[in-house]
């Protein structure tokens, strides 16, 4: 019998090396494959955890090698530049704050190098995330939590479609990082104990608002008033796309309480600021949805994250026109930013989600 082909993105880490490792003891054909998606830093600079340097590489490259199977470098520079870093700087300049590994994981894991594996011969895409996939009595194919709950990333995969997920492979969903680097041991692999990649890989630094200065024209990150809910001007701010809702530091105005971004808004080039309580929400609206069941007729109750880091809550999705939605919320949440997805689910599984709107505000 023919062993089923898989391409697995192999970034250098242990998470995505212990996935190809595990498919290749369960007998598929691996190729592993790293992609260059920028021209980061030779080496990962002291304090940074990224990914994407050609250390990275270099280690991806020794676990393929230990590992007995093919590796290559796929070149997605510029796939990467229009569908992530150009999305990042568009979504700030309009009074949004993105969120760069939901597209990343939709247009170039599951979209791009999906399309390299066909030409590969391969069956599958694999990757590292903590979730899995699996067939549901419909026929649908559903996206599950990963069985480590500090670790589940499912979140960032739920605007997958139907046939990127037939076509996915997430062999971590059933195992925690503690098991995963136990098996990285095991097999003497190079990145048993490298550390994780945690910050946007291509701000290394951290510092979102240095890379946006250098691509943003003057005239688009113009100062403008800092007001209070009653449009009372109490100070000013530097630059729109250099704020995101629900940020405290950083605002330079002096109160008898701490001060929160509550809305930007680009039309006016105004920054609204508030105590905590006005930076609360029970409601706001989704757009572009992607349903993993069947799209409801009617308002669901479900659970939903509204960012990645967020604990679950209570909602109900009541369907709109034009692929959106209303959110309600059992218990109104701080800093429901638009521009991050809200995912929705029924327990474990994931069943769709969008993305939070930025509500139109009128200069009355």
């Amino acid at each position: 019998m023919v062993a089923e082909r898989v391409v697995v993105a192999m970034s250098g880490g242990v998470d995505s090396s212990v996935a190809a490792a595990l498919l290749h003891e369960q007998g598929y054909d691996v190729i592993g494959m790293t992609m260059k998606l920028w021209d980061g830093p030779e080496t990962a600079e002291t304090g940074h955890k990224t990914c994407c340097t050609l250390d990275d590489v270099s280690d991806a490259r020794r676990v393929a090698a230990q590992l007995g199977i093919p590796f290559y470098v796929a070149n997605f520079k510029a796939q990467f530049a229009s569908h992530v870093m150009d999305y990042f700087t568009n979504a700030y300049r309009q009074g949004y704050t993105p969120n760069p590994c939901v597209q990343c994981n939709r247009y170039l894991k599951f979209t791009h190098l999906l399309h390299r594996a066909r030409q590969l011969g391969a069956r599958w895409v694999a990757t590292g995330h903590y979730a899995s996939v699996d067939r549901g009595e419909d026929g649908r194919y559903y996206l599950r939590r990963g069985r480590d709950a500090n670790k589940d990333q499912s979140y960032f995969l739920f605007d997958m479609t139907q046939e990127q997920l037939h076509r996915t492979l997430l062999p971590l969903g059933q195992y925690d990082k503690k098991e995963v680097r136990a098996m990285a041991s095991r097999w003497q692999l190079n990145v048993a104990a490298k550390a994780e990649s945690q910050e946007i890989c291509f701000i290394p630094d951290g510092d979102y608002r240095t890379f946006l200065r250098a691509r943003l024209a003057p005239e688009e990150a113009q100062p403008g008033q800092m007001v209070n809910a009653a449009g009372a001007v109490v100070g000013a701010h530097q630059g729109l796309p250099f704020y995101t809702v629900g940020q405290r530091r950083g605002l330079g105005v002096a109160a008898g309480h701490p001060l929160y971004v509550t809305q930007v808004q680009p039309e006016q080039n105004r920054l609204v600021v508030g105590p905590r309580q006005e930076a609360m929400s029970e409601t706001c609206t989704v757009e572009r949805l992607n349903w993993l069941c069947p799209p409801p007729a009617q308002a669901i109750q479900t659970t939903v994250q509204i960012r990645y880091r967020h604990s679950p809550v209570a909602a109900t999705v009541e369907p709109l026109d034009g692929n959106r939605a209303r959110l309600v919320l059992r218990e109104p949440q701080f800093a429901v930013m638009p521009g991050q997805a809200a995912v929705f689910y029924d327990g474990e599984t994931v069943i769709g989600g969008g993305w939070i709107c930025r509500e139109a505000v009128s200069d009355g």
